[in-house]
């Protein structure tokens, strides 16, 4: 196939026509946008975004990016708003109304309530003079010179636009109010994202859970430990909790080979005294590949201090799925 088939020459004057009306909005950029940034990182309520039609599907995904990114926003339908919705507007909240025209009759009731309630107005529309655009306290112009519709009639460019300058005033007020991955990981805590920036602390094994004996415990009791907590191993403390020293299963193995009385002998004469440990606020994946360079199934959980907070193991980084 080549560009010569209709479909295909279709197909290329829309994402050409889409991709020049975006890179125009460039030149748009300037004081409005940045008093639109302004009043947004002001608001101390929430962002209403509202619109009708395909502008307020455009809306419903610029209030969920702006949710995702630092700012809680929400979609208000311009049309349900007229029969009760408006109740949804609080007065501490900013509003973001989306329209081409800048005439939708809906919208321009909306923003009446809105300057009676002294909300102040973001207004994105296709024209400079409408009464959207006159009615606002911010114009952001998103005009297009045509739409990419063959018949020049289904809202295409002028989505395209809309959108891209709703993800444009998204990320700059991210930036402006220093949200960073973590924050973003802990709002998509389902996400791969949220998952790969899980900590330590998040999955060790904690409290009672701890394999722990002390130095002097004899290797019955110590044994015994380390079947009930299920771990392959235990950590050796002194009486204040500091970490002394650690027993697995290796070890384990290389007292039955040594012994005659391996019962009988205290931890700390079976014990690894370099244990290998890591901070609790380190990330999961960290903690993986530690275990994974040392060939190790578990790594023990401390302070600067060197006491023991928890252990790690590997079951509970496989179970994130991210491994």
């Amino acid at each position: 196939m080549t560009t010569a088939h209709p479909s295909l020459a279709t197909a290329i004057r829309v994402l050409e026509l889409e991709a020049e009306a975006i890179r125009s909005l460039v030149d748009r950029i300037g004081e409005p946008f940045l008093r639109a940034v302004d009043l947004a990182a002001a608001c101390s309520g929430k962002i209403t975004v509202t619109g009708l039609g395909k502008s307020g599907i455009i809306c419903q995904k610029i209030a969920a990016t702006l949710s995702s990114t630092g700012s809680p926003a929400i979609f208000l339908h311009a049309s349900d708003a007229l029969h009760g919705d408006c109740g949804l507007l609080g007065r501490d909240d900013v509003v973001l109304a989306i329209s081409k025209s800048g005439e939708t009759t809906e919208v321009l009731q909306i923003l009446n309530v809105a300057k009676r309630l002294g909300l102040p107005v973001i207004a994105m529309a296709g024209d400079r003079d409408s009464s959207l655009a006159q009615f606002a306290d911010v114009f952001l112009d998103v005009s297009v010179a045509e739409e990419a519709c063959p018949l020049g009639l289904a809202p295409t460019t002028s989505t395209a636009v809309a959108l891209a300058m709703g993800d444009a005033l998204s990320m700059a007020l991210m930036e402006r109010k220093g949200f960073n991955k973590d924050d973003f990981a802990s709002l998509h805590p389902a996400g791969s994202l949220g998952k790969k920036l899980l900590r330590v602390a998040e999955l060790m094994h904690r409290g009672e859970s701890i394999p722990r004996v002390l130095e002097s415990t004899l290797m019955s009791e110590a044994i015994y430990e380390m079947t009930r907590k299920s771990l392959g191993m235990t950590t050796v403390t002194d009486e204040r909790g500091i970490l002394i020293g650690v027993i697995s299963d290796g070890d384990l193995r290389r007292m039955l080979q040594k012994s005659t009385s391996p019962l009988k002998l205290a931890a700390g004469q079976v014990m690894s005294t370099n244990p290998k440990t890591i901070f609790a606020d380190e990330l999961a994946t960290v903690a993986m590949a530690k275990m994974e360079e040392m060939k190790i199934t578990s790594l023990v959980v401390v302070d600067k201090e060197q006491k023991v907070l928890g252990v790690i193991h590997v079951h509970n980084l496989w179970r994130t799925g991210l491994f």
